[in-house]
């Protein structure tokens, strides 16, 4: 197949890209950097000029593959809401060109949007349309071109990990570094979920190759990670105090963070295991956050 996917030059796309060309697919990765154009050639993907501020450009994309991966989002979280938004208007773009045709549109959201109830774990059929989390617009924006005849599945994310980068955590990180302690909030007992990032470009290509209309997949290996385990590792990293924060001193210390600080986030990914047969084999998030360069 050829497959058209957004923020291929990112840090999961750019994994996404070779786990597609080793299957035997084509690719034709969006960029809107010479860079970005240079580091697709040399991966053996084919380059499509644009960004997610031009519809246009993924209109185009769309309409020259056989599938789409959507993984692109500007993380800026300074403007999450116009964001979530733009993520929004981009999937309806590339829907447009792919009504009726059972191409697969293979969607990014956020595991959060699985949890049903405070301390269990998200699961994959459950979706809430009224979530406070504005990244519910994804999701909203899939079943919308979905009603419309789109073959649409969602890829839901916890904490990507690598040695170099790690969802929000780099964040958590920079915080530390400026405040000269690493925090968490009241016993540090509030979970993430994480998966290494090679397990979860595996997965959007299951996924795509799956194309089951509908179809939730929660990129999870490990359902939850404490914080104080987080910030334990990042105190020995940076050579600095672990420190306990109360619920009313951590927007202080976190900024904008704080939100996500002290959340409860574990998710499960046992239907994705059964369904696509995926069973993530990476090193777990401490690990890679022990072997991370602090300084």
């Amino acid at each position: 197949m050829r497959i058209f996917v957004t923020g291929a030059t990112g840090f999961i796309g750019s994994t996404i890209v070779p786990e597609l060309i080793n299957a035997g697919h084509q690719v034709l990765g969006l960029t809107r950097s010479d860079a970005g154009a240079q580091s697709l050639v040399t991966a053996g993907a084919e380059v499509h000029r644009g960004d997610l501020e031009d519809l246009e450009s993924l209109r185009s994309g769309a309409a020259q593959a056989d599938g789409v991966i959507h993984c692109a989002f500007n993380h800026d979280f300074s403007n999450f809401v116009a964001n979530c938004e733009q993520d929004r208007k981009a999937i309806e773009a590339m829907g447009d060109i792919l009504v009726g045709s059972d191409r697969p549109l293979v969607i990014t959201s956020g595991t959060g949007m699985g949890n049903a109830a405070p301390g269990q774990p998200a699961t994959e059929d459950h979706f809430d349309a009224n979530h406070p989390n504005p990244r519910r617009a994804s999701e909203v924006a899939g079943a919308s071109v979905a009603e419309r005849g789109v073959n649409v599945s969602v890829v839901r994310l916890p904490q990507v990990h690598d040695t170099v980068k790690q969802g929000l955590i780099p964040y958590v990180v920079q915080v530390a570094r400026e405040k000269g302690v690493s925090a968490y909030i009241g016993e540090g007992l509030n979970r993430w979920p994480a998966a290494h990032v090679l397990d979860v470009a595996h997965l959007y290509r299951l996924a795509l190759e799956k194309h089951e209309a509908g179809s939730r997949y929660h990129a999870v290996a490990e359902e939850g990670v404490s914080m104080r385990k987080i910030a334990e590792v990042i105190g020995r990293g940076l050579k600095v105090p672990v420190v306990s924060l109360s619920p009313e001193e951590a927007p202080a210390h976190f900024g904008w963070l704080a939100m996500f600080a002290g959340f409860d986030m574990p998710a499960s990914s046992a239907q994705t295991q059964q369904r696509l047969g995926w069973h993530p084999t990476g090193p777990g998030l401490i690990t890679d956050l022990e072997q991370m360069r602090y300084f």
